[in-house]
Parts: C-alpha cells; sequence; structure tokens
C-alpha cells in the first residue's frame, strides 16, 4: 500500500545486471533511482527481460515509467519483447509519461509505429556530443527550462539506433553519428539514444565485456577508453532534462 500523494515510478529493466554494477552499486536499479529518483518517491522495479511485468490493472497508480538499455535488439520478436511493446501502446494510449533509454529509446519508437534497425555507420562507442534541434515546437516539460545548452555530451553505447520516427513524433536532438538522439510525441513520451544514468566506470566496464564476447575489436575499444580520460558527459544537465520530463521540475 502507498502513502497517499506519493509519486510512484516504475523501472522496466530489459537487462541482466552485470556483475560489476552488482558488486559496487547493487545492481541498474539503484543507478536509476539515483539518477532520477528523489526522497518521497516510491520507485519499483520489474524485470522484464526476465518476465516480469507490471500489473495492467496497476497502471493508472503509477506517475511514470522508464525502460532501460538492453543488449536485444529493439526490433527482435522475443515474447518479453512483444509484450513490452503492447505494453508501451497502452501506457501512449493512457499518455502516460514514458522514457526510453537506449534500447528503451528505440522499441518506444518501434511499438508506436517508427522504425529502427543497425546503425548504418556501426557502433557509437563513447562519449557523443549531442545538438538540440533549434526550431523544435516546445515541448510542456521544458518551458521555463532556459539554461540547456545547444549541446550536451554523454554516454553512448549502441549499434541500433532509430530509423524513422512515429507519425506525431518529432526529432529534438541529433549528432554527427546518429540522426535520432532524443524524439518526443507530446509531453508524455520522451526517448534518448544515449544513457544519463551511465558514469564512465560503467562503461569502461561495459567495453571490457564486449570485447571479452567478441562483440568489438581490441583496437576500437581502446580508442573508445582513451577518449573516455579527456572528457565527461553532461550527467547534471541529463538529469535535470530526465526530471523535468518525468516530474516538471528537477528540484
Amino acid at each position: 500500500m502507498g502513502v497517499e500523494g506519493e509519486k510512484r515510478y516504475a523501472l522496466l529493466l530489459a537487462c541482466k545486471d552485470s556483475e560489476y554494477v552488482k558488486e559496487v552499486y547493487g545492481g541498474y536499479f539503484n543507478v536509476f533511482v539515483a539518477t532520477f529518483g528523489e526522497v518521497g518517491e516510491r520507485w519499483d522495479l520489474f524485470r522484464i527481460v526476465e518476465g516480469q511485468f507490471p500489473d495492467m490493472n496497476e497502471l493508472q497508480n503509477y506517475d511514470g515509467f522508464v525502460v532501460s538499455g538492453s543488449p536485444y535488439d529493439a526490433y527482435g520478436n522475443d515474447y518479453w519483447i512483444l509484450k513490452l511493446c503492447f505494453l508501451l501502446q497502452t501506457l501512449d494510449a493512457m499518455r502516460k509519461k514514458v522514457l526510453g533509454i537506449c534500447f528503451g529509446h528505440q522499441v518506444l519508437c518501434r511499438a508506436l509505429g517508427g522504425k529502427v534497425g543497425k546503425a548504418y555507420s556501426g557502433w557509437d562507442i563513447g562519449l557523443r556530443k549531442v545538438r538540440i534541434v533549434k526550431d523544435f515546437s516546445p515541448c510542456g516539460f521544458l518551458e521555463g527550462f532556459d539554461d540547456i545548452p545547444p549541446a550536451l555530451t554523454i554516454i553512448e553505447c549502441h549499434q541500433d539506433e532509430v530509423l524513422e520516427v512515429p507519425v506525431g513524433g518529432e526529432v529534438i536532438a541529433y549528432s554527427d553519428k546518429t540522426s535520432v538522439e532524443m524524439f518526443t510525441i507530446g509531453d508524455h513520451i520522451l526517448g534518448i539514444q544515449g544513457h544519463p544514468e551511465y558514469t564512465i566506470d560503467i562503461l569502461n566496464n561495459l567495453i571490457d565485456r564486449l570485447l571479452t564476447n567478441g562483440s568489438i575489436e581490441k583496437g576500437f575499444a581502446e580508442d573508445a577508453k582513451s577518449k573516455l580520460e579527456i572528457a565527461e558527459p553532461d550527467r547534471k544537465c541529463w538529469e535535470k532534462i530526465c526530471k523535468m520530463f518525468l516530474k516538471g521540475r528537477w528540484n
């Protein structure tokens, strides 16, 4: 039973905890809550990659949902991915706030009628400068947020991307690598290709794992890691953007 007036959010976790993240952070759930959560809120965890989904009769009790990244393809037809697409369509019809991160960004696009696939330019791993579209239609959640810089650095780790946003969707950020870094639908759907929640150490460990399992080459991994030593992501600004979207405020 929740506390009356308590804000309630759900993390739809589409990946399994790595040993590193479990040891250092206690799991990805803690990473997300530390980034997006605030005192006095309730956050529930659903390991959707393992088939754990929220009760459809409970959806109206949530103020917002966050869909995480995943090693799976957003265009795949695994049962849990198809079930997630149906859930996202339901949440869209209810106009519930949904924030999609990386895989979550892509699967939101797919579920709502857009197109996703392999990135034409291959893997993007490391820090990426994302440029905010100057003349996009004002989003409700960004009204009054005047201090967003024209470009922000974010951690990226993906080889798939949004190729075409759904009808009614609007691209609000892009990079020299990826044409759809962020998109919105109304004021209740936000997709972000990068990882606002990631820290440099989490990405370094992920690069090691991708190298070990043969997903990337040694030279590529070394180059990505070397670039992480000379720059930092704009985590505080991304945190503000995500909190403004989910809650209408950031402090």
